[in-house]
C-alpha cells in the first residue's frame, strides 16, 4: 500500500525537453512510472524518449489528451512559479515541483493559490516521491528501497537516500518515501504526511528525517503525541551548526535561538519519538 502515489499514478512531466527533465524521465519511465505526457511550450507536437511519450503546449491540452492526474516540474526557477499555477489551473490534484531557487515571496502567493485551488503539492526544492516497487516521481533512486510498511518522510534529499539504504540493508521495505523539500514555504509539511501515514493500514511506522530551521518538526511532535498511534524513529541534521549560518537548505538556519537541533530532538523525544545519532542508527531503533 502507498500513499499520494502507486502504479496507477497518470504522470506529466513539465519541463520534459530540458536537460534534467529528459534525463529524469528516463529514469522514472525505466522505474516503471506512467509517464503520459511531456509539456513544453513550443514543443507541442514532439514525441521524446524513443516516441513513448508526446509533449503538449499546455498542461490543459496534456490532461485532455491522457487523462493525467500528477504532474513534476523540472522548469527552471524563473519559470516555476508559472508552471504551478498553470497546473493548479488545469485541476491537477497533486503537483511535485524539484526546482530549487524559487524566491520565499513568490512561493508564499503559490502556496496561498494552491490552498484555494484545492491542490497537493510536495516541494518546491524537493527530491519528490517514491513508492518502491510502484511508482517513482522526481528523482530519488529507486534501486534503494524496497517495497514494506515503514513511511519514510524528509526535509533532506541526500540523507533520504542515505536512510533508504540503511533500512534495505537491514531488511526493511518501505511504504512510501517522501522529500517535502527544505526552503522555508512549502506545500506539504510533516504533519500533511504523518496525518496520510497514519490513516495508512499499510504503513506500521514512520521515519521523519528533520534539519534545523523552523518549527516543522515541533509541530510534528505534538502531533505524534496526541494523535499517532504508529511508532516514529527520527534523525535530526545540523546538530553542530553554528548560529545565523545556512546549512544547505534555504530554511536550515538557526536564528534568534530558534531552529535548533536540541529543541527539536527535545520535543521529538518528549512526544515518545526515539531519535537516531546517526541515520545508518534509524533501523535499529524502528519496532
Amino acid at each position: 500500500m502507498s500513499i499520494l502515489i502507486n502504479k496507477d499514478t497518470r504522470l506529466l512531466v513539465q519541463g520534459i525537453t530540458g536537460r534534467e527533465g529528459i534525463f529524469h524521465s528516463a529514469q522514472m519511465l525505466d522505474y516503471g512510472t506512467k509517464i503520459v505526457a511531456g509539456v513544453t511550450p513550443g514543443k507541442g507536437g514532439d514525441w521524446v524518449l524513443e516516441g513513448k511519450v508526446p509533449v503538449f503546449d499546455t498542461v490543459d491540452q496534456a490532461m485532455a489528451a491522457t487523462g493525467a492526474n500528477c504532474s513534476v516540474s523540472f522548469v527552471p526557477a524563473r519559470f516555476a512559479v508559472d508552471a504551478m499555477l498553470e497546473a493548479a489551473d488545469a485541476q491537477l490534484p497533486l503537483l511535485v515541483c524539484i526546482t530549487e531557487g524559487i524566491p520565499i515571496q513568490d512561493m508564499i502567493m503559490v502556496r496561498e493559490y494552491l490552498d484555494r485551488a484545492g491542490a497537493r503539492l510536495i516541494g518546491p526544492n524537493c527530491p519528490g516521491l517514491l513508492t518502491p516497487g510502484e511508482c517513482k516521481v522526481g528523482i530519488i533512486p529507486g534501486h534503494i528501497a524496497e517495497p514494506g510498511p515503514v513511511g519514510v518522510v524528509s526535509r533532506s534529499g541526500t540523507l533520504t537516500y542515505e536512510v533508504l539504504y540503511a533500512l534495505q540493508r537491514n531488511g526493511r521495505g518501505v511504504s512510501t518515501c517522501i522529500g517535502i523539500g527544505g526552503d522555508p514555504v512549502i506545500g506539504t509539511t510533516f504533519l500533511d504526511v504523518l496525518e496520510l501515514f497514519e490513516a495508512d493500514p499499510h504503513t506500521e511506522s514512520v521515519v521523519l528525517i528533520g534539519e534545523i530551521g523552523g518549527t516543522d518538526e515541533e509541530r510534528a511532535a505534538e502531533f505524534i503525541g496526541d494523535q499517532m498511534t504508529k511508532p516514529v524513529v527520527s534523525f535530526i541534521a545540523g546538530q553542530t551548526a553554528p548560529p545565523g549560518k545556512r546549512m544547505g537548505h534555504a530554511g536550515a538556519i538557526i536564528e534568534g535561538g530558534s531552529g535548533l537541533a536540541s529543541d527539536k530532538i527535545a520535543a521529538l523525544e518528549s512526544a515518545g519519538v526515539s531519535v537516531a545519532t546517526t541515520p545508518e542508527a534509524i533501523p535499529e531503533l524502528l519496532t
